[in-house]
C-alpha cells in the first residue's frame, strides 16, 4: 500500500516559482547580451541550464513522493527513485514532535517540500523525504541510513511498528535542552531581518527598473545586473543556512554581503539610467 505525505502544495509552488525565476534569468541573459558578448553569454547560460535541469529533477520528486509498505520492506518513492529498506534493517523508529532544528548539507527545500541530507541538532544526520515538518516528522534509523518522512495517515506508523517489531520513541523538540537543540534559525530575528532586507532591496531594484528602464535609452547590460542580483540572493541564502549551524555571525555576514552587492547594483543602475 502507498501512503502519501502530509498534504502540501510544494510541487505547484516550486513549479510556479521555477517558471518565473528561470524564465526571467534566461530572458535577462538573452536580452542583455548580444552576439558581441558571445563568450560571457555562454558562461552564464550553461550553468543556468544545468541548474534548471537539476531543479526540474528535484521538482519531479515533489510531485511524486510517497511511502510504500510491502511485505518485506518499506519503499520510499521520490521522483524516479525508490529507496528500499527491509524491515529487519530498522533499528529505531522515532516520532519527532515540534519543529526540529534542521540545517541543509546537500538539500533543497521550500514551503511544503523538503528533500536531501540535513543535520538535525539533537538528533543527528537525516535524509529528508518530506513535505511539512513544522509540527514534526518520523525519524527512521536503519542500517540503510537515517530518514525523515511525513506520512499523512496515522495508520502508516502503526503498520511499520507492526512490521518491524520496534518500539516507538517520542522526542519533543520543545522540551529538548537548548544546549542540545542549538540555535534555531527560524527564531533568529537578525537572520530574519537581513533576509527580509535582501528581498526588499531586490523588489526595489526590480520595481525601479520596471518603471524607469523602458524608453530611458540606458544600456541593456543594466538588466543583467538584476539577473546577477537575483542569482546571488539564491546562492547566498542557501550558503547562509548551511553556515548558520557553525556560525550565526558568518551567516549574517553572508546575507549582508548580498545586501551590499545588490545596493551597489542599484547605484550603478541609477547612474546608468540617469545619464
Amino acid at each position: 500500500m502507498i501512503y502519501r505525505p502530509v498534504k502540501g502544495y510544494g510541487g505547484w509552488l516550486g513549479l510556479f516559482a521555477g517558471i518565473i525565476l528561470f524564465g526571467f534569468i534566461l530572458w535577462g541573459i538573452n536580452y542583455a547580451l548580444d552576439d558581441s558578448d558571445r563568450i560571457l553569454k555562454l558562461l552564464l547560460l550553461v550553468p543556468t541550464y544545468i541548474f534548471l535541469f537539476v531543479y526540474a529533477y528535484l521538482l519531479l520528486g515533489a510531485f511524486n513522493l510517497g511511502y510504500k509498505i510491502e511485505k518485506d520492506a518499506l519503499e520510499i518513492l521520490w521522483g524516479l527513485q525508490k529507496k528500499r529498506i527491509p524491515w529487519d534493517e530498522f533499528d529505531e523508529i522515532m516520532e519527532i514532535k515540534g519543529r526540529a532544528n534542521l540545517f541543509p548539507f546537500l538539500a533543497a527545500s521550500w514551503r511544503g517540500y523538503m528533500f536531501g541530507l540535513y543535520s538535525a541538532k539533537g538528533l543527528g544526520s537525516v535524509r529528508m523525504y518530506a513535505t511539512h515538518t513544522e509540527e514534526g516528522f518520523l525519524y527512521l534509523k536503519t542500517k540503510k541510513g537515517f530518514f525523515g518522512i511525513t506520512p499523512a495517515e496515522p495508520a502508516f506508523l502503526s503498520a511499520i511498528i507492526n512490521k518491524t517489531g520496534r518500539t516507538l520513541q517520542t522526542i519533543d523538540m520543545d522540551k529538548m535542552p537548548p544546549e542540545e537543540k542549538g540555535e534555531s534559525i527560524h527564531e533568529d530575528r537578525f537572520f530574519s531581518l537581513y533576509y527580509k532586507l535582501n528581498v526588499l532591496f531586490l523588489l526595489i531594484f526590480a520595481v525601479y527598473l520596471g518603471i524607469f528602464f523602458p524608453g530611458s535609452g540606458a544600456p541593456k547590460f543594466i538588466i543583467l545586473l538584476l539577473v546577477l542580483a537575483v542569482s546571488l540572493f539564491i546562492f547566498n541564502v542557501g550558503n547562509a543556512k548551511r553556515l548558520y549551524q557553525f556560525s550565526s555571525q558568518g551567516a549574517y555576514i553572508t546575507l549582508l554581503i548580498g545586501l551590499a552587492v545588490t545596493g551597489v547594483f542599484i547605484i550603478l543602475s541609477l547612474s546608468g539610467i540617469s545619464l
